[in-house]
């Protein structure tokens, strides 16, 4: 029997990862596969008739910038390996227009990538196999019939990356070909970019590249899609922007990119990255013309960037997160990468007020979020929440006279979440400080947070409900921000103000909450809390089997650091009065109020405001002192109460 070959046809993956919508109509399961010529990068013609002695042939789609491929590059060139001797070839195939062979090269070399890679020019094989995806495979056996098309496997879906394979498509295949036996499943759905064909242009096109879109890139996209930042490929060039046309129209029409999961019903947003039905019809109407370019010399110019640190200037200081860099694997095997923890002991002798902070990932390709905390000398408090690199982030200015308080003798504490891309990668992350005198810090900004740590997410059952609620402010208090943290269980989150008139007020809703963008959202105008006032927050939780992020539909799933546990934290940034010179804030408003919202939020499992004597039990300190703390003796600790025990505890330690 002839062998059969498998054919990698190479395309591109969004950055977002590609929607789950049909397919073009792939040739069908038991379509005679004609010969082929194609060149590869180096001009080696090859041709389908080349390996009429292999035992099995398959054939794929796979692109230079696709972030898909780039995670299963490494694992075709393993099974390529592993199946040589058995009669398999494995061969990659460039159908986009937009990449070039000195980038195919570089893919090559990088992705440690040895099997044919042929450039599909004018997508001629993309279209004798109705491709339209990549990574696309297809299957063809010894008589070039083809018997399997769609992924490699299941790891990689729609928007994030599952710990493991529960069916490896492709070796399943092949090894059922191999032993003469029928593919049990002929047929899968491919998961990635669209491939970027060669197109008829709108004679008398309506919207053009130059003229209209252009602009659009450069305002709304570039900010990320530009060499060196976050985004996979840029899009500042009109063949590189055109070549990613079906695939920017797509992620646009699903309103996936830019990445934006405020419902605009509720509050108003500075950073609000979404598109306007504007915009969002003039993208779509430019591809379905064609991708035009329009008059050239139209084209504004790409606007400038500050390279590096996206910070005002220069950092004051810089601290590393370690002295030597930390090693990625390839694979981060099946629970994925666990946190990592580094602590850094920056010297401070005295106290430090920062009015702008950056956390800047070393290797943004295998970085996924980076939490910056301090820990502030001599203290029983838990570390505090102070920066943070997550997705979709950016630098924020805060508001004039505004400042971060950085306590004398604090260490920081570098929590790192690292996400594997199929090749071993190293990292050394670093965050950036401006500080100023504090005779010019008129208000301090404090980040806190309501959480429950105390759920149990039931399996196969989706929204499931936790909340959390803040202690009653005893001043009133500045809102500027609120940033939801959930894992991979993570379905919908809400904060709500509850006032003391008994009014309740939705300040963020997001309905569909995403891991991989996990946004602060900054309040156009700073939102006065009145005394009195609670945080409410509520979290929704999905861990059924239709949640395809869900690592383990089957588990018990409680709070815990790692992404296949759960977290519910709503953290918020207030701003409190602060007088320069004395270092002092009203306890209520300042860090006694923030800590013992802190310790409310943490022990009080009702969500009532409240501690009561049983919920004190997992502090010692608390449950110890509890009476002592008690001062009405109504058997409850309140938000007061607390505070006065800490002024007591600072009292004693100074």
């Amino acid at each position: 029997m002839r062998s059969a070959v498998i054919v990698l046809l190479c395309g591109v993956f969004a950055a977002s990862v590609s929607s789950v919508k049909p397919a073009l109509a792939a040739a069908p399961i038991g379509t005679q596969i004609e010969n082929f010529t194609l060149s590869d990068y180096r001009g080696r013609e090859y041709s389908l008739e080349e390996f009429a002695d292999a035992e099995v042939v398959v054939v794929a789609f796979l692109g230079t910038e696709c972030p898909l491929v780039k995670l299963y590059a490494p694992r075709l060139q393993q099974i390529a390996n592993e199946y040589a001797d058995r009669g398999v070839v494995v061969v990659g195939i460039n159908a986009n227009v937009h990449d070039s062979v000195t980038e195919m090269d570089a893919f090559c070399r990088r992705q440690e990538i040895d099997f044919p890679m042929l450039k599909d020019v004018g997508n001629v094989v993309a279209d004798q196999f109705d491709a339209e995806r990549t990574p696309q495979i297809f299957v063809l056996d010894g008589e070039r019939t083809m018997r399997y098309h769609g992924r490699v496997d299941d790891q990689y879906v729609v928007g994030f990356v599952r710990d493991h394979a529960d069916r490896e498509d492709l070796r399943v295949a092949i090894d059922e070909l191999l032993a003469g036996s029928e593919v049990t499943v002929p047929m899968t759905t491919p998961l990635g970019c669209i491939i970027g064909r060669v197109r008829e242009v709108e004679d008398e096109p309506t919207v053009t590249y130059a003229r209209d879109i252009a602009p659009l890139m450069y305002r709304r996209c570039v900010e990320c899609h530009r060499e060196g930042e976050i985004a996979p490929f840029t899009l500042t060039d009109y063949h590189e922007v055109a070549g990613w046309g079906e695939m920017i129209a797509e992620v646009v029409e699903d309103q996936r990119m830019p990445p934006w999961h405020a419902n605009p019903e509720h509050g108003d947003f500075s950073n609000d990255r979404s598109l306007t039905e504007e915009e969002r019809s003039l993208i779509l109407t430019w591809v379905a013309e064609g991708c035009p370019e329009g008059n050239a010399a139209d084209t504004p110019p790409i606007p400038e960037f500050t390279t590096g640190w996206q910070l005002p200037h220069e950092p004051d200081q810089v601290f590393e997160m370690a002295e030597t860099p930390y090693q990625v694997a390839a694979d981060g095997g099946p629970n994925g990468v666990e946190y990592q923890h580094f602590s850094v002991d920056p010297g401070f002798t005295e106290d430090k007020w920062v009015i702008a902070a950056e956390v800047q990932p070393g290797n943004r390709a295998v970085v996924h979020h980076i939490i910056v905390y301090v820990q502030p000398p001599d203290s029983d408090r838990d570390k505090i929440f102070f920066t943070a690199y997550v997705p979709g982030s950016r630098w924020r200015r805060l508001p004039e006279g505004a400042a971060k308080l950085i306590p004398a003798g604090s260490k920081f504490h570098f929590q790192v979440h690292y996400t594997p891309i199929g090749t071993p990668q190293e990292d050394i992350s670093r965050v950036g400080f401006i500080y100023c005198d504090e005779a010019d810090v008129q208000y301090e900004i404090h980040t806190t947070e309501v959480a429950n740590g105390r759920f149990v997410l039931e399996p196969f059952k989706k929204d499931q409900e936790v909340t959390a609620q803040s202690g009653a402010h005893g001043n009133d208090l500045t809102l500027l921000s609120m940033a939801p943290h959930m894992h991979m269980r993570g379905q919908a989150f809400r904060y709500e103000a509850r006032y003391p008139d008994g009014t309740t007020e939705v300040l963020l809703d997001i309905p569909d909450y995403d891991f991989n963008w996990q946004s602060a959202y900054q309040l156009t105008e700073a939102k006065v809390m009145p005394a009195g006032t609670r945080m409410f927050c509520t979290a929704l939780f999905d861990n059924s089997e239709s949640n395809l992020a869900n690592p383990d539909p089957s588990a018990e799933v409680r709070w815990g650091d790692q992404t296949w546990e759960e977290m519910m934290i709503g953290y918020f940034d207030i701003l409190t009065p602060h007088v320069p010179g004395t270092g002092e804030t009203s306890d209520a408003a300042g860090p006694l109020g923030v800590a013992a919202d802190a310790i409310i939020t943490e022990l009080d499992g009702d969500a009532d405001g409240f501690i009561s004597r049983d919920e004190s039990a997992p502090r010692p300190i608390v449950a110890n002192a509890f009476d002592r703390i008690d001062r009405n003796d109504d058997d409850k600790l309140d938000r007061d109460e607390v505070i006065r025990a800490l002024r007591r505890l600072q009292e004693r330690s100074e």
